[in-house]
């Protein structure tokens, strides 16, 4: 026999296949209705046991009272109907000590016992107790009498008060019937009113799946609700930003990737065309290949930097604490093999960051290389980093004014670097790594005329276990 398989689907819970208005009617219902049950029956007990408590207050007073009456003896020896009292519900009887009770109103018998018997014995100075005598329930006191060994017992019947009491627990509960049915009717239009921004608010996200229009709610209040419509537009409006930076990423990088690729194409199509007609001369051949070669390594230089943009803005990373100087010293070693003709001055102080090591190398290198190349033959690229921060300055021709708040965009490249190789994308990479680590980049004049680029990390002069 095949073992059921349990679905998590059919085996959940049932209040979570409803919907979240019927779920909050239905617990504010059953909250209501604990509540109402509870107070009823609060209520209830308490009227019940104040009702008996002055009941018996009431019939010890009286049986006190009648005992000490000198006319006792003389009802002892006569019957009286009850109504003779003036209370045809009170019933009296006497009891000696030896458990034989007479009562004087003619009526049936009571079932006396023990505790009746002790008092008429004087052992006790009184006994209250509930007793059933022909299917009613009484409330029987006794009491001792002037006479040794006769005890006075009066029992009041229930019936009336026991009819109060059930009047009172039909009223309650229909009180409270009417009471959780105006509560499930209210919390359920509750429910649907203060819920309706929820609806609104699931509706538009459905809109947004099945049309792909990032259009802002409206907010109203200021309450949870509003709260959570505003993150949800603050939401929309990150994620149409994401796509407007990613639709432009991809238009940008099919721009430059268009030109050398055409490029390439231009000088294979030459030297097959060469090749078929006899061929080029050796320098104007290995002229062309150098351009070739040049041109893939272009590419190769756009897509590296293409991965790095979409692996800091989608990849994980490992966040560790590096010293910003070490980091700096790697870089310089590295430019300088890349850069034989300049030179580099730098002074470094030490400065721990706590975060991604590769991409801070990575962006250190950016800003070495682009000065590198700005640089002359022969020219010194000074690097300074103290206190968190990161200056590089060289001895190029700089950049315009104009041109500053544009230099750490994508592919932004200006009229004077257009004739130069890059791909626009080092000094971006620059600025992302130093956002994502909470700091900044600056492009300004260095003292010599050169350009002047600055990192700012936050972070501290000493490692975090040495503090």
């Amino acid at each position: 026999m095949q073992a059921r398989t349990s679905d998590p689907e059919q085996d959940g819970w049932w209040h979570y296949k409803r919907s979240l208005a019927s779920r909050v009617t239905v617990l504010t219902t059953l909250a209501v209705g604990l509540t109402v049950a509870f107070v009823a029956l609060g209520a209830y007990v308490t009227v019940r046991v104040q009702m008996q408590s002055t009941l018996d207050a009431a019939l010890l007073d009286r049986a006190e009272r009648a005992a000490q009456t000198s006319t006792l003896a003389e009802l002892n020896r006569a019957e009286f109907p009850s109504w003779a009292f003036g209370a045809a519900d009170v019933r009296i009887a006497f009891l000696n000590a030896v458990g034989r009770g007479r009562s004087i109103d003619g009526a049936g018998e009571i079932p006396l016992g023990t505790p009746e018997l002790e008092v008429a014995a004087g052992k006790r100075a009184h006994s209250i107790r509930t007793l059933d005598a022909d299917g009613v329930r009484y409330r029987v006191v006794t009491v001792p009498t002037q006479e040794k060994g006769v005890a006075l017992v009066i029992a009041q019947s229930l019936s009336s008060q026991e009819q109060v009491l059930d009047r009172l627990g039909l009223v309650m509960l229909c009180f409270g019937l009417a009471g959780v049915i105006v509560a499930g009717l209210a919390g359920w239009g509750v429910a649907r009113n203060g819920l309706r921004p929820v609806r609104r608010l699931t509706a538009k996200a459905e809109e947004i799946a099945r049309t792909d229009r990032l259009t802002p709610i409206k907010v109203e209040g200021t309450d949870e609700i509003a709260r959570l419509s505003t993150a949800f537009n603050s939401m929309l409006v990150s994620l149409d930003a994401s796509r407007d930076r990613q639709r432009q990423l991809i238009a940008d990088a099919s721009h430059e990737l268009r030109t050398p690729l055409t490029s390439l194409r231009t000088n294979l199509d030459l030297l097959i065309q060469a090749d078929a007609s006899g061929g080029l001369p050796p320098a104007a051949r290995s002229e062309l290949l150098e351009d070739v070669r040049a041109q893939i390594d272009e590419m190769t230089t756009l897509i590296g930097d293409l991965v790095e943009l979409a692996r800091d803005e989608h990849g994980s990373h490992v966040v560790a604490t590096v010293d910003l100087a070490d980091v700096l010293d790697r870089a310089i070693t590295r430019v300088r093999r890349r850069a034989p003709g300049v030179s580099f001055d730098v002074r470094a102080r030490d400065w721990w960051v706590t975060g991604e090591e590769a991409s801070l190398e990575r962006a250190v290198t950016n800003l070495l290389d682009n000065a590198a190349k700005w640089s002359p033959d022969g020219g010194t690229v000074t690097v300074r980093l103290d206190e968190g921060v990161l200056t590089v300055s060289d001895e190029g021709p700089g950049i315009a004014e104009a041109d500053r708040p544009k230099v750490f965009e994508r592919f932004y490249r200006s009229e004077e670097s257009r004739a130069m190789p890059g791909s626009g994308l080092g000094l971006s990479i620059v600025r992302q790594t130093a956002l994502r680590h909470s700091g900044w980049v600056d492009a300004t004049a260095a003292p010599g005329g050169g350009a002047c680029l600055t990192l700012t990390l936050p972070g501290s002069p000493t490692p975090p276990a040495a503090e």
